[in-house]
């Protein structure tokens, strides 16, 4: 790339000017600042508030648009895809790279994705358990390998920047976005955060790790009723002692980014709580990196008084980038925002394109394409699917299945489905009910455990009552965001199993074939009649890409070990009120309670 004589007089004295004096030692952190400030005074307004903005790839004019408007940062969303292959995605970012490149400061892009469990908008990558399940795990070293993997194939599709992980603690399993968050605990939250960022971030400069992002600051799992963006009540002290803490933890592990949420508190918008963004995350706590956006942030929820309140770079998305930057423009000129506010904003984008390394290696290395869905990542998502199934029934040791059993019954659409084991935010931001490239179903995993005749009754309509023994696979279909609250209009989730669900389990129980089932959904669910009616019940959460590690469980290749990540619920009447069931609330008591979980050796107790 053909660097223009300014730009190149800019990076030496940027990359060399700071390193004259050898007498004097300098902090890495110290030189980057100074890098910072000294890029900034070069800046022009327009130029700032490019920073400012991130578009999609695919938005219309979107290549003309980071050379003409400055534009700070790239997001992979639902929509078109920058190809098929890791090496085309590399292509299109590094084509739109150098783009930036050759405006007159040459400032790299940051280029981010929602690599919510693995890199999950690339059909063929890795797939995680979603959080939840990992809550299930409680393994800090093996968050922080799954971590390490989402960063190093996210960086192998052409990403510097993940919208991830998701610190929130939900407090009602309403609430359609409880799987993505680690647990209703505080503490193991804290835990599970301190681990995800380490791997993330890891040494950023290194061409494997990508910046990270806590999310969503804060509130949004514990709003009334767990209505996604509604409205969060809980008192300071409260917000102080159950969400604050995962944030305090990101911010001592460095964590580059915190995304604003769509809820609110006490009745702000969270997109503009100056007292929260500006005074509790980057005063009180210290916080020196990016807050940015979620999506429409600037023309949802308040336009330049999100900018006001702290918010330092907007997804400009859907038309919406020449209001937005006109807007601020207008803003800063009518002196309603300060110069100072838009300073801020820019240092801290730049700040952590310094850090990433950015300006010397923009970049992906076309070397990592081949990392993409590795069978060594594939062991290791494989390990996290064990480890997170919990066993919460085994009545007169129907588990583990023998080996030697003739016949085999497995029941259930949620069987033979890579995407219905995997929930949304898979391949789609809703999730798909296909198979996707390299994935394994349950149904596979099953098959291949076993000599045994294994038949396949998708509907429980096939009467395949001489079975020794029938594993019923029931659960939710993928969703995500909104789509998932119950009772929000766009949907008829329950928070029990459909009807159709229940038959399944109704269909072989009542002719006496010994039933195990596997609960694959992204919450706990009301399924006491179910669990009490079945020898055996596992919640396999989300297990994503690897079905075939419940399989190995079943089977007793390996024991059970997940403890649940929040109180299971007894019956819908738990949830007449804000919350649901949890640990830290005695007025209502679960089912099972938080960190319940059998294995082999307790089925008795």
């Amino acid at each position: 790339m053909k660097i223009r004589p300014y730009t190149y007089l800019i990076y030496c004295f940027l990359f060399i000017g700071f390193s004259c004096n050898k007498e004097v030692k300098v902090s890495d952190e110290e030189i980057i600042e100074q890098k910072v400030d000294s890029l900034l005074k070069l800046m022009t307004l327009g130029e700032k508030i490019g920073q400012m903005s991130q578009i999609r790839h695919f938005d219309e004019a979107a290549d003309s648009l980071i050379t003409s408007n400055y534009i700070g940062s790239i997001i992979h969303t639902e929509g078109s895809t920058p190809g098929k292959t890791a090496l085309e995605w590399q292509n299109r970012f590094i084509e739109l790279q150098k783009k930036a490149l050759d405006t007159r400061l040459g400032i790299p892009l940051l280029i981010g994705v929602d690599a919510v469990h693995g890199q999950n908008t690339f059909n063929g990558a890795t797939v995680f358990p979603h959080n939840i399940g990992l809550g299930a795990t409680q393994n800090e070293q093996l968050i922080e390998q799954i971590a390490k993997i989402t960063a190093l194939e996210s960086q192998a599709t052409g990403f510097n920047w993940v919208f991830s992980p998701c610190v929130a603690i939900p407090f009602n399993e309403k609430w359609g976005r409880v799987y993505e968050a680690f647990s209703e605990s505080t503490a193991l939250t804290e835990k599970l955060t301190k681990a995800a960022i380490k791997g993330l971030q890891a040494n950023l400069k290194d061409a494997e790790t990508v910046l990270a992002t806590a999310k969503h600051f804060i509130g949004d799992g514990a709003t009334d009723f767990g209505v996604e963006g509604g409205n969060t009540s809980l008192t300071a002290q409260q917000i102080e002692s159950f969400l604050l803490p995962p944030y305090k933890t990101a911010v001592k592990q460095n964590v580059g980014a915190v995304m604003a949420s769509f809820n609110r508190v006490s009745d702000i918008s969270m997109h503009a709580h100056k007292a929260l963004i500006i005074d509790t995350l980057k005063i009180g706590m210290n916080f020196k990196g990016i807050v940015v956006s979620d999506w429409q942030g600037y023309s949802r929820f308040g336009k330049n008084d999100i900018i006001n309140a702290g918010v330092d770079m907007v997804m400009a998305v859907n038309g919406n980038l020449e209001g937005y930057q006109k807007g601020l423009k207008e803003g800063v000129e009518n002196k309603t925002v300060s110069l100072q506010r838009i300073d801020d904003a820019v240092k801290r984008i730049l700040r952590q394109k310094f850090r990433l390394g950015l300006f010397k290696n923009p970049f992906p290395y076309t070397t990592l394409a081949n990392v993409v869905g590795k069978k060594e990542h594939r062991e290791i998502a494989k390990q996290a699917v064990r480890e997170s199934l919990v066993l919460l029934k085994n009545k007169d040791k129907v588990l583990p299945i023998s080996k030697t059993a003739k016949k085999i019954v497995v029941v259930g659409e949620h069987a033979n489905s890579a995407g219905l084991q995997s929930g949304g935010w898979t391949i789609n931001w809703q999730g798909t009910k296909e198979n996707y490239k390299g994935a394994t179903t349950i149904l596979d995993g099953i098959k291949n455990q076993t000599k045994a005749e294994v038949v396949y009754d998708s509907l429980a309509t096939k009467n395949y009552f001489d079975a020794d023994v029938a594993i019923i696979v029931v659960g939710e279909t993928p969703y995500a965001e909104f789509f998932g609250d119950i009772g929000h209009e766009s949907n008829q989730l329950e928070l029990t199993l459909t009807e159709a669900h229940q038959q399944y389990i109704k269909t072989y129980q009542e002719q006496g074939v010994k039933t195990v089932v596997v609960l694959v959904s992204g919450r706990p669910l009301v399924v006491t009649n179910q669990i009490q009616k079945s020898e055996a019940f596992v919640a396999a959460w989300l297990p994503g890409s690897e079905g075939d590690g419940i399989a190995e469980v079943l089977f007793g290749d390996y024991n059970f070990s997940g403890k649940l990540p929040h109180s299971w619920p007894k019956s819908e009447e738990d949830f007449k009120h804000k919350y649901g069931p949890n640990f830290w609330d005695k007025t209502i008591e679960p089912l099972f309670p938080f960190g319940f979980g059998l294995t082999y050796e307790t089925h008795n107790k």
